[in-house]
């Protein structure tokens, strides 16, 4: 009964069974004299039962690494802890904190030295912000078919889909603080837009967590002054907004990740189809991406252009988004390399059919008329990267 149950916990998991930071803040917080409080703020809201367990648990890939959810809960919910003005921790603790790697030794170091030791300073609006998080933050959108409108549905797919989880912090700021859901609404358009328009024309993420972490710490709490904010940014790494120009070029000429490429056209497909479509969008994950004219088009393809030069002009042009385009499923190796023609149609084989772009893409806006062209070459690439970019400027607009 005397002893220290922590130290003992520590003790006996230090024997190389790597804990979660999760396993070591609850160690942590929580001890005999506060078991009350342990089963309202910690079991109810992360381990109340298998469904609780199993969603905290879920691993997503988080920049370069994979992270559990209550571990991107964890680390938002302490930046936003940590940017409290009334607390001033130093620049040189903020640097320190902001590493992943030793983030449940960093909330001990922060309540030891600006909470005067008191640990109800993380427990008082953990629940709020975990439930916040429950309620927003759900991976399972790329899964889904996401909403024309802007919201955080659409934001989801950038986060899971496209890998970019450095907006929660804010995004857990702006459900708390933002009581106006029309409000939440354009502040969602503006985050959308920014992110995008930056992915289309190749612009760094590096600084984006200190970018939003910078936005809770400034209490941007409307649409007006988050535009302002954005655009005031000086740091190479996260200046600005491109404007229609820059975007526009970045349709034509980017070379952009598969992923990102996908995610372009996916959030467009799913703003520009009409209600009454008949065709259902289906969630992020569930499309592939198809080179419209091969990368492989001197197998098959006619030599023309024929010189050194303009051949390698259309290497550089098929790897642009005018060229590419989500289809349901991803074609044969034998289709996707054949000539225009026969890679649109379904081919027969062994007496069966196997299917063309007709079949995986009819119905998509993002490849209006495409199917009906009787030739893919430079001059199309070039018309549907300016038709593709024109939907983009309408969509993010800012």
């Amino acid at each position: 009964p005397d002893e220290d149950e922590q130290q003992v916990f520590d003790t006996i998991n230090s024997l190389g069974v790597k804990l979660t930071t999760a396993e070591l803040l609850k160690n942590y917080l929580f001890t005999r004299e506060n078991v009350q409080q342990y089963s309202q703020v910690w079991e109810d809201v992360f381990e109340k039962d298998a469904a609780t367990r199993a969603y905290w648990d879920m691993e997503v890939e988080a920049g370069r690494f994979k992270r559990s959810l209550i571990d991107l809960f964890l680390d938002a919910y302490f930046q936003i802890l940590i940017r409290e003005p009334s607390r001033n921790v130093s620049a040189n603790d903020l640097t320190l904190y902001a590493r992943t790697d030793r983030l449940a030794r960093s909330y001990q170091d922060f309540v030891k030295k600006y909470c005067g030791g008191d640990k109800n300073v993380i427990l008082d609006e953990l629940k709020v912000y975990a439930d916040l998080f429950r309620k927003n933050i759900d991976p399972e959108w790329c899964n889904k078919s996401i909403p024309a409108q802007y919201g955080i549905e659409r934001l989801n797919v950038i986060m899971f889909g496209l890998k970019n989880t450095t907006p929660i912090p804010y995004l857990l700021f702006i459900e708390k603080n933002v009581t106006s859901e029309e409000e939440q609404i354009e502040m969602y358009r503006v985050l959308e837009s920014y992110l995008m328009r930056r992915m289309v024309v190749s612009a760094s993420t590096k600084n984006y967590n200190n970018l939003f972490i910078s936005l809770t710490k400034n209490r941007v709490t409307d649409h007006t002054a988050l535009i302002r904010e954005l655009s005031a940014r000086t740091d190479k790494s996260t200046i600005g907004i491109p404007d229609d120009d820059k975007l526009r070029d970045g349709f034509q000429n980017s070379f952009l990740y598969n992923v990102e490429s996908k995610g372009i056209l996916y959030l467009i497909e799913s703003a520009i189809r009409p209600k009454e479509s008949a065709v259902s969008l289906l969630g992020f994950r569930s499309y592939s991406l198809e080179h419209l004219m091969p990368k492989k088009w001197r197998n098959n393809w006619e030599l023309n252009p024929s010189t050194p030069e303009t051949q390698k002009e259309r290497d550089r042009k098929l790897l642009t988004l005018g060229n590419l385009a989500i289809i349901t499923q991803s074609l044969n190796a034998s289709i996707r390399d054949s000539k225009w023609e026969k890679k649109k149609n379904p081919q027969p084989f062994k007496g069966k059919e196997r299917p063309g772009l007709v079949n995986c893409a009819n119905g998509l806006e993002t490849m209006l008329n495409v199917l009906d062209k009787e030739v893919w070459d430079e001059q199309e690439i070039t018309a549907r990267a300016d038709w593709l970019y024109e939907q983009a400027a309408k969509l993010w607009a800012i």
